[in-house]
Protein backbone atom coordinates (compact mmCIF):
# COMPACT_ATOMS: atom_id res chain seq x y z
CA UNK A 1 0.00 0.00 0.00
CA UNK A 2 2.85 2.40 0.80
CA UNK A 3 4.45 1.83 -2.57
CA UNK A 4 1.11 2.31 -4.31
CA UNK A 5 0.72 5.65 -2.55
CA UNK A 6 4.16 6.66 -3.77
CA UNK A 7 3.15 6.26 -7.35
CA UNK A 8 -0.24 7.85 -6.89
CA UNK A 9 1.41 10.99 -5.59
CA UNK A 10 4.02 10.94 -8.35
CA UNK A 11 1.28 10.51 -10.94
CA UNK A 12 -0.70 13.41 -9.50
CA UNK A 13 2.39 15.59 -9.36
CA UNK A 14 2.94 14.77 -13.04
CA UNK A 15 -0.68 15.74 -13.67
CA UNK A 16 -0.08 19.10 -12.01
CA UNK A 17 3.03 19.55 -14.13
CA UNK A 18 1.13 18.81 -17.30
CA UNK A 19 -1.59 21.24 -16.33
CA UNK A 20 1.08 23.89 -16.13
CA UNK A 21 1.83 23.53 -19.82
CA UNK A 22 -1.37 25.33 -20.89
CA UNK A 23 -3.75 27.94 -19.60
CA UNK A 24 -4.90 27.07 -16.10
CA UNK A 25 -8.52 27.88 -15.28
CA UNK A 26 -9.10 29.78 -12.07
CA UNK A 27 -11.95 29.67 -9.58
CA UNK A 28 -13.91 32.68 -8.40
CA UNK A 29 -11.75 32.88 -5.29
CA UNK A 30 -8.60 33.05 -7.42
CA UNK A 31 -7.36 29.52 -6.77
CA UNK A 32 -6.13 27.44 -9.69
CA UNK A 33 -8.45 24.65 -10.82
CA UNK A 34 -7.12 21.21 -11.74
CA UNK A 35 -10.48 19.61 -12.53
CA UNK A 36 -13.74 21.13 -13.71
CA UNK A 37 -17.01 19.35 -14.46
CA UNK A 38 -20.66 20.20 -14.75
CA UNK A 39 -24.13 18.74 -14.76
CA UNK A 40 -26.83 20.87 -16.22
CA UNK A 41 -26.47 24.42 -14.99
CA UNK A 42 -24.34 23.41 -12.03
CA UNK A 43 -20.55 23.62 -12.30
CA UNK A 44 -18.01 21.96 -10.01
CA UNK A 45 -14.28 22.39 -9.60
CA UNK A 46 -11.38 20.85 -7.71
CA UNK A 47 -8.76 23.43 -6.92
CA UNK A 48 -5.01 22.95 -6.82
CA UNK A 49 -5.19 23.77 -3.12
CA UNK A 50 -7.81 21.05 -2.56
CA UNK A 51 -5.63 18.55 -4.38
CA UNK A 52 -2.52 19.59 -2.48
CA UNK A 53 -4.27 19.21 0.89
CA UNK A 54 -5.52 15.76 -0.12
CA UNK A 55 -2.08 14.68 -1.23
CA UNK A 56 -0.45 16.12 1.86
CA UNK A 57 -2.90 14.41 4.18
CA UNK A 58 -2.73 10.96 2.58
CA UNK A 59 0.68 10.73 0.94
CA UNK A 60 2.60 13.80 2.05
CA UNK A 61 4.73 12.32 4.81
CA UNK A 62 6.15 9.58 2.61
CA UNK A 63 7.04 12.01 -0.16
CA UNK A 64 8.43 14.52 2.35
CA UNK A 65 10.69 11.96 4.06
CA UNK A 66 11.92 10.72 0.71
CA UNK A 67 12.97 14.25 -0.25
CA UNK A 68 14.47 14.89 3.20
CA UNK A 69 16.48 11.67 3.38
CA UNK A 70 17.72 11.92 -0.19
CA UNK A 71 18.95 15.46 0.41
CA UNK A 72 20.60 14.68 3.75
CA UNK A 73 22.29 11.45 2.71
CA UNK A 74 23.59 12.87 -0.55
CA UNK A 75 25.13 15.73 1.44
CA UNK A 76 26.45 13.47 4.19
CA UNK A 77 27.83 10.75 1.90
CA UNK A 78 28.48 12.49 -1.39
CA UNK A 79 31.43 10.15 -1.93
CA UNK A 80 29.04 7.17 -1.98
CA UNK A 81 26.39 8.58 -4.34
CA UNK A 82 27.90 7.24 -7.56
CA UNK A 83 28.46 3.81 -6.05
CA UNK A 84 24.85 3.68 -4.84
CA UNK A 85 23.59 4.70 -8.28
CA UNK A 86 25.79 2.09 -9.92
CA UNK A 87 24.58 -0.60 -7.51
CA UNK A 88 20.96 0.28 -8.27
CA UNK A 89 21.65 0.23 -12.00
CA UNK A 90 23.36 -3.16 -11.75
CA UNK A 91 20.41 -4.58 -9.83
CA UNK A 92 18.03 -3.37 -12.52
CA UNK A 93 20.18 -4.89 -15.27
CA UNK A 94 20.32 -8.19 -13.39
CA UNK A 95 16.54 -8.21 -12.98
CA UNK A 96 15.99 -7.39 -16.65
CA UNK A 97 18.33 -10.22 -17.68
CA UNK A 98 16.60 -12.61 -15.29
CA UNK A 99 13.16 -11.78 -16.69
CA UNK A 100 14.32 -11.74 -20.30
CA UNK A 101 13.38 -8.16 -21.19
CA UNK A 102 12.50 -4.77 -19.73
CA UNK A 103 8.88 -5.37 -20.66
CA UNK A 104 8.73 -8.64 -18.70
CA UNK A 105 10.43 -7.06 -15.71
CA UNK A 106 8.07 -4.09 -15.78
CA UNK A 107 5.06 -6.40 -15.91
CA UNK A 108 6.39 -8.20 -12.85
CA UNK A 109 6.88 -4.89 -11.03
CA UNK A 110 3.34 -3.81 -11.75
CA UNK A 111 1.89 -7.16 -10.74
CA UNK A 112 3.89 -7.77 -7.57
CA UNK A 113 5.18 -4.47 -6.22
CA UNK A 114 2.82 -1.75 -7.47
CA UNK A 115 5.77 0.13 -8.93
CA UNK A 116 4.62 1.71 -12.19
CA UNK A 117 7.99 2.17 -13.89
CA UNK A 118 11.49 0.73 -13.87
CA UNK A 119 12.95 4.20 -13.26
CA UNK A 120 10.85 4.56 -10.12
CA UNK A 121 12.05 1.19 -8.82
CA UNK A 122 15.65 2.10 -9.59
CA UNK A 123 15.16 5.33 -7.65
CA UNK A 124 13.85 3.30 -4.71
CA UNK A 125 16.88 0.99 -4.88
CA UNK A 126 19.24 3.96 -5.00
CA UNK A 127 17.80 5.50 -1.83
CA UNK A 128 17.82 2.07 -0.16
CA UNK A 129 21.55 1.71 -0.84
CA UNK A 130 22.16 5.20 0.53
CA UNK A 131 20.16 4.40 3.67
CA UNK A 132 21.97 1.08 4.18
CA UNK A 133 25.35 2.77 3.86
CA UNK A 134 24.27 5.48 6.29
CA UNK A 135 23.06 2.84 8.76
CA UNK A 136 26.40 1.02 8.64
CA UNK A 137 28.28 4.26 9.24
CA UNK A 138 25.91 5.17 12.06
CA UNK A 139 26.55 1.79 13.72
CA UNK A 140 30.29 2.43 13.49
CA UNK A 141 29.81 5.79 15.17
CA UNK A 142 28.31 4.01 18.18
CA UNK A 143 31.48 1.98 18.78
CA UNK A 144 33.48 3.34 21.72
CA UNK A 145 37.24 3.35 22.24
CA UNK A 146 36.80 1.08 25.27
CA UNK A 147 34.85 -1.44 23.20
CA UNK A 148 37.62 -1.42 20.62
CA UNK A 149 40.31 -1.95 23.24
CA UNK A 150 38.37 -4.71 25.01
CA UNK A 151 37.73 -6.48 21.72
CA UNK A 152 41.42 -6.28 20.84
CA UNK A 153 42.51 -7.68 24.22
CA UNK A 154 39.87 -10.39 24.50
CA UNK A 155 39.22 -11.59 20.95
CA UNK A 156 42.09 -10.70 18.68
CA UNK A 157 44.66 -13.48 18.34
CA UNK A 158 48.11 -13.81 16.90
CA UNK A 159 48.37 -15.28 13.41
CA UNK A 160 49.30 -18.96 13.42
CA UNK A 161 50.61 -21.22 10.70
CA UNK A 162 48.46 -24.33 10.48
CA UNK A 163 48.59 -27.51 8.42
CA UNK A 164 45.54 -29.73 8.15
CA UNK A 165 44.35 -32.99 6.71
CA UNK A 166 40.68 -33.19 5.72
CA UNK A 167 38.84 -36.50 5.61
CA UNK A 168 35.23 -36.51 4.43
CA UNK A 169 32.51 -39.03 4.97
CA UNK A 170 31.33 -41.13 2.04
CA UNK A 171 27.75 -40.93 3.27
CA UNK A 172 25.09 -40.14 0.65
CA UNK A 173 21.42 -39.18 0.82
CA UNK A 174 20.44 -42.55 -0.63
CA UNK A 175 21.97 -44.43 2.32
CA UNK A 176 20.02 -45.70 5.28
CA UNK A 177 20.61 -44.17 8.70
CA UNK A 178 22.82 -47.12 9.69
CA UNK A 179 24.83 -46.86 6.48
CA UNK A 180 25.38 -43.15 7.00
CA UNK A 181 26.50 -43.73 10.57
CA UNK A 182 28.94 -46.38 9.36
CA UNK A 183 30.36 -44.02 6.74
CA UNK A 184 30.86 -41.30 9.37
CA UNK A 185 32.58 -43.78 11.70
CA UNK A 186 34.93 -44.89 8.94
CA UNK A 187 35.95 -41.28 8.24
CA UNK A 188 36.61 -40.63 11.91
CA UNK A 189 38.58 -43.87 12.23
CA UNK A 190 40.77 -42.78 9.34
CA UNK A 191 41.61 -39.54 11.16
CA UNK A 192 42.40 -41.52 14.31
CA UNK A 193 44.71 -43.74 12.29
CA UNK A 194 46.55 -40.67 10.95
CA UNK A 195 46.97 -39.37 14.51
CA UNK A 196 48.41 -42.75 15.52
CA UNK A 197 50.97 -42.53 12.70
CA UNK A 198 51.98 -39.09 13.91
CA UNK A 199 52.35 -40.42 17.45
CA UNK A 200 54.79 -43.01 16.16
CA UNK A 201 56.78 -40.66 13.89
CA UNK A 202 60.10 -39.11 14.87
CA UNK A 203 59.78 -36.04 12.63
CA UNK A 204 56.20 -35.01 13.25
CA UNK A 205 56.02 -32.11 10.77
CA UNK A 206 57.56 -33.98 7.82
CA UNK A 207 55.37 -36.97 8.54
CA UNK A 208 52.32 -34.71 8.67
CA UNK A 209 53.21 -33.19 5.29
CA UNK A 210 53.54 -36.63 3.73
CA UNK A 211 50.26 -37.82 5.22
CA UNK A 212 48.52 -34.67 3.97
CA UNK A 213 49.70 -35.22 0.40
CA UNK A 214 48.64 -38.85 0.49
CA UNK A 215 45.33 -38.56 2.34
CA UNK A 216 43.85 -35.06 2.52
CA UNK A 217 40.67 -34.44 0.57
CA UNK A 218 41.17 -30.67 0.56
CA UNK A 219 42.24 -30.18 -3.05
CA UNK A 220 43.21 -26.56 -2.39
CA UNK A 221 45.95 -27.45 0.13
CA UNK A 222 46.91 -31.12 -0.21
CA UNK A 223 49.59 -30.47 -2.83
CA UNK A 224 51.10 -27.88 -0.48
CA UNK A 225 51.35 -30.42 2.34
CA UNK A 226 48.01 -29.31 3.77
CA UNK A 227 49.38 -25.85 4.59
CA UNK A 228 46.67 -23.26 5.34
CA UNK A 229 49.34 -20.60 5.82
CA UNK A 230 49.24 -17.99 8.56
CA UNK A 231 45.59 -17.68 9.49
CA UNK A 232 43.26 -15.98 11.92
CA UNK A 233 39.53 -15.82 12.51
CA UNK A 234 39.17 -12.95 10.06
CA UNK A 235 40.83 -14.90 7.26
CA UNK A 236 38.62 -17.96 6.97
CA UNK A 237 34.90 -18.57 6.77
CA UNK A 238 32.78 -19.63 9.71
CA UNK A 239 33.08 -23.24 8.60
CA UNK A 240 36.67 -23.19 9.92
CA UNK A 241 35.87 -21.82 13.39
CA UNK A 242 36.03 -25.21 15.11
CA UNK A 243 39.37 -25.90 13.46
CA UNK A 244 40.75 -22.54 14.59
CA UNK A 245 39.40 -23.02 18.10
CA UNK A 246 41.36 -26.26 18.32
CA UNK A 247 44.49 -24.76 16.71
CA UNK A 248 44.66 -21.92 19.24
CA UNK A 249 44.62 -24.46 22.07
CA UNK A 250 47.80 -26.02 20.69
CA UNK A 251 51.34 -24.77 21.11
CA UNK A 252 53.71 -24.32 18.20
CA UNK A 253 54.95 -27.76 17.11
CA UNK A 254 51.90 -29.61 18.46
CA UNK A 255 49.19 -31.51 16.57
CA UNK A 256 45.64 -32.42 17.48
CA UNK A 257 45.27 -35.69 19.40
CA UNK A 258 41.53 -36.13 18.79
CA UNK A 259 39.22 -35.83 15.79
CA UNK A 260 38.27 -32.23 14.92
CA UNK A 261 34.82 -31.96 13.35
CA UNK A 262 33.69 -29.07 11.15
CA UNK A 263 30.93 -28.74 8.60
CA UNK A 264 33.55 -29.61 5.98
CA UNK A 265 34.34 -32.99 7.51
CA UNK A 266 36.94 -34.38 9.93
CA UNK A 267 40.43 -32.99 10.48
CA UNK A 268 43.79 -33.52 12.08
CA UNK A 269 45.83 -30.32 12.37
CA UNK A 270 49.41 -29.29 13.07
CA UNK A 271 50.25 -25.86 14.50
CA UNK A 272 53.68 -25.04 13.17
CA UNK A 273 54.44 -21.45 14.12
CA UNK A 274 52.98 -18.15 15.27
CA UNK A 275 53.79 -14.49 14.97
CA UNK A 276 53.04 -11.51 17.15
CA UNK A 277 49.52 -10.17 17.18
CA UNK A 278 49.04 -7.18 14.90
CA UNK A 279 48.89 -3.80 16.61
CA UNK A 280 45.62 -2.25 17.68
CA UNK A 281 46.12 0.51 15.13
CA UNK A 282 46.50 -2.02 12.31
CA UNK A 283 43.38 -3.92 13.36
CA UNK A 284 41.25 -0.96 14.41
CA UNK A 285 39.17 -0.62 11.23
CA UNK A 286 38.53 -4.36 11.17
CA UNK A 287 37.49 -4.36 14.84
CA UNK A 288 35.17 -1.38 14.36
CA UNK A 289 33.47 -3.18 11.49
CA UNK A 290 32.98 -6.32 13.58
CA UNK A 291 31.58 -4.34 16.52
CA UNK A 292 29.33 -2.32 14.22
CA UNK A 293 27.91 -5.53 12.76
CA UNK A 294 27.18 -6.72 16.29
CA UNK A 295 25.33 -3.48 16.99
CA UNK A 296 23.34 -3.82 13.77
CA UNK A 297 22.23 -7.27 14.89
CA UNK A 298 21.59 -6.52 18.56
CA UNK A 299 20.68 -2.85 19.01
CA UNK A 300 16.97 -2.23 19.29
CA UNK A 301 15.49 0.35 16.87
CA UNK A 302 18.90 1.11 15.39
CA UNK A 303 17.55 1.74 11.88
CA UNK A 304 14.94 4.19 13.23
CA UNK A 305 17.48 5.92 15.45
CA UNK A 306 19.91 6.15 12.56
CA UNK A 307 17.72 8.33 10.35
CA UNK A 308 16.49 10.33 13.34
CA UNK A 309 20.13 11.08 14.10
CA UNK A 310 20.93 12.26 10.58
CA UNK A 311 17.79 14.42 10.42
CA UNK A 312 18.69 15.90 13.78
CA UNK A 313 22.24 16.59 12.64
CA UNK A 314 20.81 18.73 9.84
CA UNK A 315 18.30 20.38 12.20
CA UNK A 316 15.38 19.05 10.20
CA UNK A 317 12.07 20.63 11.25
CA UNK A 318 8.71 19.85 9.71
CA UNK A 319 6.94 23.18 9.78
CA UNK A 320 3.54 21.94 8.65
CA UNK A 321 1.57 20.91 11.76
CA UNK A 322 -0.29 18.11 10.01
CA UNK A 323 2.86 16.56 8.54
CA UNK A 324 4.72 16.97 11.82
CA UNK A 325 1.95 15.15 13.67
CA UNK A 326 2.08 12.35 11.07
CA UNK A 327 5.85 12.15 11.52
CA UNK A 328 5.50 11.63 15.26
CA UNK A 329 2.94 8.87 14.72
CA UNK A 330 5.21 7.32 12.07
CA UNK A 331 8.20 7.17 14.43
CA UNK A 332 6.06 5.76 17.23
CA UNK A 333 4.67 3.05 14.96
CA UNK A 334 8.18 2.09 13.81
CA UNK A 335 9.37 1.80 17.41
CA UNK A 336 6.34 -0.30 18.39
CA UNK A 337 6.79 -2.53 15.36
CA UNK A 338 10.42 -3.17 16.29
CA UNK A 339 9.46 -3.92 19.91
CA UNK A 340 6.85 -6.43 18.80
CA UNK A 341 9.38 -8.20 16.60
CA UNK A 342 11.71 -8.54 19.59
Amino acid sequence: MVKMKKFLILSLVCLLTLCGCGKIPTLKNGEEAVVTFAKGDEEYQISAEDLFEELKTNFGLEATLKLIDTYILEKEYDDYVEEAKENAKNYIEAYVNAYGSEENFLNMLRQRTNYSSIDAYEEYLYLSFMQSHALEEYAKSLVTDKEIEDYYNDKEKEDIEVYHILITSKATDSMTADEKKQAETEAQDKVKDLIKKLDEAEDKLETFKTLAKENSEDDATKDDNGNLGYINYHDLGDEYNELLDAAYKLKDGEYSKSVITTELGYHVIYRNASRDKASLEDLKDEIIEDLANEKLENTKNISVDSMKSYRGKYNMKIIDDNLNRQYGIYLNNLANSSSNQD
